[in-house]
């Protein structure tokens, strides 16, 4: 039996190596992983005495043969394919262990196009694909948390067809993922990221029970590692719904850095939300924007809870808490409540993976783009355009207000009083229909939204959502501007005394 073994992540290879060797294994190497295990003393020839052929072209063509390949992919179940590998002199090859250039390291640390095309992996995929397609009789390895499970196997006689299968597969989402890179690397790099094919590459995480309904099959997949290691489960099973409310409720919770933010979502939407003092006083003040939609909703927490927090939240149904971290104490009692849902991340404040990109599926396709990102400084760098500027408090409010209405379902306003959510309206066909439905909500809850910053993600086409912030006692405005009716816009600020900011920039999010 001989293993052929050529890789780029080489912990664990000795072993790996040692142990095959000693179940019988000849092992063929190539240039650093041959150099490897020849110190470590573990008997191995390199592949230039297989192919006959020495590695040339600085090592840009080493197992390119037939006398490789032909021992990878010769059948052992055709007499035929038998009698042809003796005759041309090709012995075969039964386990492949490879891993490919690491093209994703390379691209995050040069810009340099020429060591860029040289960590493209040419033999590696190759040999892959070719072992992959022989499961039948070559085991393919490409993934070192492996090692121990192909040796198991080996070892205990349970190298069985269908375990092979399982790893062609996984070869071929490996080969199929690293192609998928290189390509979107390219069209990044020479077409704008928008090339004439486009490639979404996900690790799973986990099954959740079902999808969006029970009749649905879902599952979470990944980029980057990110939910690997910042998702950790304290308590429940994460459902398809549930990720969607914790993304939603955790990117407005980090929006705003090192602040004690907390955040309420229901069904995708913020309910409730508050920068204070501490994090007790934030989900306190969030809880009353709207605490009969909180029931049963997904709560985001900017860094940990503790044991005060815990007992408030445990004063009604939550679902789901998504926290930085928390405490044994706060642990403990939230706990107390059976249906409840814990996720943690491990850190002392929560921290986004920030995806460059975004996708939506439609009917036979999926449109996607550049993701919408809410720059720290946009309030910041807004321009006045009322005759009455804002307080210091109002300018705070306007952050809030912006950057949480940026992060809603259009159409969508928001209103904020010291630094706290006292109403919001979203999902909307109508921005007037947004502004009246989150008014007659905090009316119906008891809420004084008077002095509050109302914030819109795009532009007021009619000054009418103005006369109605008047009504409600709203002192400041910020949207993006942009409506061939600015200048009334403008002018019924000025009427009645607001402060009126433009952004310059519109936050959709449909």
């Amino acid at each position: 039996m001989r293993a052929l073994i050529s890789v780029s992540d080489k912990s664990g290879v000795e072993n790996f190596a040692r142990e095959l060797v000693g179940l019988g294994y000849e092992i063929i190497s190539t240039g650093g992983t041959y150099k490897k295990l020849q110190e470590a003393g573990i008997a191995v020839i390199e592949a230039d005495e297989v192919t006959k052929f020495p590695e040339c072209f600085e090592g840009r063509v080493k197992t390119l043969n037939p006398y490789i390949h032909g021992g990878i992919l010769y059948r052992r179940d055709k007499d035929s394919h038998k009698t042809q590998a003796k005759e041309l002199g090709v012995e075969g090859i039964d386990l492949v262990c490879v891993n490919l250039y690491p093209f994703k390291e390379t691209i995050e640390k040069t810009d340099d196009f020429e060591q860029i095309i040289e960590n493209i992996d040419i033999g590696g995929p190759a040999m892959v694909r070719s072992a992959a397609k022989n499961f039948d009789s070559v085991i393919i390895v490409t993934d070192v948390a492996d090692y121990d499970t192909v040796l198991n196997n080996l070892k205990n006689d349970t190298n069985t067809v269908e375990f092979r299968r399982d790893m062609m597969i996984k070869a071929y989402e490996h080969t199929a993922a690293y192609d998928s890179m290189i390509a979107n690397y390219m069209n990044k790099r020479f077409n704008n990221g928008m090339g004439a094919k486009q490639f979404i590459v996900g690790e799973k995480v986990f099954d959740t029970r079902y999808g969006e309904n029970p009749h649905q099959k879902g599952a979470l997949y990944e980029f980057d590692k990110h939910l690997s290691n910042k998702f950790i489960t304290l308590k429940g099973e994460a459902s398809f719904n549930n990720m969607g409310d914790i993304s939603g409720a955790a990117k407005i919770a980090s929006a705003f850095g090192d602040e004690n933010a907390v955040c309420i979502v229901k069904h995708g939407n913020p309910c409730g939300f508050a920068i204070k003092d501490t994090l007790l006083e934030s989900y306190t003040q969030a809880l009353k924007c709207d605490p009969i939609s909180a029931f049963g909703g997904v709560v985001a927490v900017n860094g940990i809870v503790d044991l005060d927090l815990a007992i408030k939240m445990n004063e009604i149904f939550l679902e789901v808490v998504f926290a930085a971290d928390f405490t044994p104490e706060a642990e403990q009692e939230l706990n107390k409540k059976k249906r409840i849902k814990l996720f943690k991340q491990g850190t002392k404040k929560l921290e986004l993976s920030n995806d460059d990109f975004n996708f939506k599926i439609v009917d036979g396709g999926f449109v996607y783009q550049d993701a919408d990102k809410v720059e720290d400084d946009e309030v910041k760098n807004s321009e006045l355009k009322s005759k009455r500027e804002a307080t210091q408090q109002e300018i705070k409010d306007m952050e809030i207000a912006y950057k949480v209405a940026s992060l809603t379902k259009s159409n969508c306003v928001v209103y904020v009083k010291n630094s706290a959510m006292v109403a919001v309206g979203m999902g909307m066909t109508s921005r007037v229909d947004a502004a009246k439905a989150a008014l007659r909500k905090a009316e119906d809850l008891g809420l004084d939204v008077s002095g509050s910053v109302l914030a819109s993600e795009a532009f007021f086409p009619f000054r009418d959502s103005i006369d109605a912030a008047q009504e409600a006692g709203v002192k400041c405005v910020i949207e993006p501007g942009g409506s061939i009716r600015d200048d009334e816009i403008i002018q019924a600020a000025d009427e009645f005394g607001m402060a009126l900011y433009f952004s310059g920039k519109r936050h959709f999010l449909h």
